[in-house]
């Protein structure tokens, strides 16, 4: 493979994971909806530091990619909720794994000084 395929998300697959899940914010909010339906105002307080703009762009290419569903209820105020798509359930092992990964590191920083990382 050469080196310029391996920023192709069409060649790489791990390239073409990250283009759907990866950032700051697109992990943490599939973290929280894992769990079940969210409301928009819920979501943005278990995130936390999320403006309400890049919830709602981050929340809307998720449902682009089919990995999330968005219900709107005719109510006053418009109510909205938020949950995986069958499509997006299939994510779980990779958020679990990341769980995973995650909190080994951590463990693994708290436990040596930064040199012995290396």
């Amino acid at each position: 493979m050469k080196k310029s395929e391996c920023l192709d998300p069409q060649v790489c697959p791990v390239i073409s994971t990250l283009d759907v899940v990866g950032g700051k914010w697109k992990p943490a909010i599939l973290w929280q909806v894992r769990q079940g339906v969210h409301r928009f105002g819920a979501l943005q307080r278990a995130v936390g530091g999320i403006t309400q703009k890049m919830l709602t762009q981050q929340l809307r290419e998720l449902e682009a990619d089919s990995i999330l569903r968005r219900e709107v209820f005719a109510e006053v105020p418009p109510q909205v909720e938020y949950t995986l798509t069958p499509y997006g359930r299939t994510l779980q092992p990779l958020l679990d794994a990341m769980a995973s990964w995650g909190g080994a590191h951590q463990k693994r920083r708290l436990a040596k000084p930064a040199r012995a990382l290396e």
